[in-house]
């Protein structure tokens, strides 16, 4: 039986219904559950969504509930994530983020600033969607990613080195997006978003204890192709992504030489609705549908296809 390997990476928002939606769109294709991944590796937006297949929550559900339209679930969304926080924490942003990052100019400057909400709601959000699982940690092979910004480097919890925490802290800790949330603090331990080192970290699959046969990486924020009228940040966080991706995709390729990496990531119909700004809660459902839409045809291609015949389908090919 194929071991197959789950990266999702970061993409707020509209990443994670991106990512949702390909899922669902390639166990419809497959007959195969994102559940039976040997490991999971989540950032961001794709920890959330790790979190829902690990607790087994990922459904038509876990998005769109019965007799909810777009906006409710729109309003919804906004009620549990966004909760207003005033607090300026200067001091931390001084030590953590602004003096650092005048040493070596860069998004580091960023780290710790100001931000209009808190990390609560997402914590929150986490409870709500996968309940019980989100107070302990998943039996099998998960990863999330964040930042410690003391320490100044990545964090992989559900690894060895890593602190145990709850998963719905670590989701909170790997979506504490700079200038939108503030750090989120795991005993006494200040955390952001583990996409300001990589929105994808692929090359912590090889923390496995095999090779895989398969990688999937679903990458919401390494879009090859641009929507029409992309603004400059959307561009510019694409080309970061895809660099990023790349470099870890040659290093798995040199240890892993006979593993296949299918990179699944949105065409231009689908960022043309989830684009501009990633955690807008108005485009969770219209990416959704489009990315159904879209996938349909992007599974469907051959090089796509072959691969997933290779390792996920166990009935003759249907597309």
């Amino acid at each position: 039986m194929a071991r197959i390997g789950l990266v999702l990476g970061g993409g707020g928002i509209t990443g994670a219904s991106f990512q949702i939606g390909t899922l669902m769109a390639l166990e419809l294709a497959c007959d195969w559950e994102a559940e039976e991944a040997d490991v999971i590796v989540g950032t961001s937006g794709g920890a959330y969504v790790a979190a829902l297949v690990r607790a087994g929550r990922l459904e038509l559900d876990s998005l769109v509930r019965t007799h909810e339209d777009p906006s409710s679930v729109a309003d919804r969304i906004r009620s549990h994530i966004f909760h207003a926080d005033p607090r300026l924490e200067v001091g931390r942003w001084l030590r953590e983020g602004l003096l650092p990052g005048l040493r070596r100019p860069g998004l580091s400057l960023l780290m710790g600033s100001p931000a209009r909400f808190g990390s609560s709601g997402l914590v929150r959000w986490v409870q709500e969607q996968v309940g019980e699982h989100a107070h302990a940690w998943p039996a099998a092979p998960t990863v999330v990613t964040a930042y410690d910004l003391a320490a100044r480097c990545r964090v992989a919890f559900g690894t060895v080195a890593a602190p145990e925490v709850s998963l719905a802290d670590a989701v909170a800790a790997s979506s504490a997006i700079p200038l939108v949330f503030h750090p989120h603090t795991i005993d006494g331990v200040s955390y952001v978003d583990g996409g300001v080192t990589s929105g994808t970290h692929l090359d912590l699959v090889l923390g496995s204890d095999s090779p895989l046969d398969l990688i999937i990486v679903i990458a919401p924020m390494a879009a090859e192709r641009s929507r029409r009228g992309a603004w400059p940040h959307e561009r510019l966080l694409d080309r970061v992504g895809r660099r990023s991706l790349s470099e870890e995709i040659e290093l798995v390729a040199s240890r892993w030489p006979d593993t296949d990496v299918l990179v699944l990531q949105p065409n231009p119909a689908v960022l043309a609705v989830m684009r501009p700004n990633p955690m807008s809660a108005t485009a969770a459902v219209p990416t959704f549908v489009e990315t159904m839409r879209a996938m349909k045809e992007e599974l469907a291609r051959p090089e796509i296809w072959e691969v997933l015949e290779r390792h996920l389908v166990s009935t003759p090919a249907r597309r």
